[in-house]
């Protein structure tokens, strides 16, 4: 099941933003990029819909995902 984005108070979506952020793993690029960087990025692939909220029944869990990942309602 979908959640948009805008249903969420915003302390909710910024501390899933940072859940989904931080569980992405270990950087290994040539620079490190700061969190506030990564969440602003993530805010934005929700923002222009290219990734998306999803709830899952079957795991109980809440997750970011890329869109072209969620099937249609």
């Amino acid at each position: 099941m979908r959640i948009p984005w805008q249903d969420l108070e915003p302390e909710t979506l910024n501390r899933l933003i940072e859940q989904f952020v931080l569980m992405e793993g270990t950087e290994y690029g040539e620079q490190d990029v700061p969190l506030a960087t990564k969440v602003a990025q993530v805010r934005e692939q929700l923002k222009s819909g290219k990734a998306l909220i999803v709830y899952s029944e079957l795991h109980e869990s809440v997750n970011i995902v890329p869109a072209h990942q969620v099937t249609p309602d």
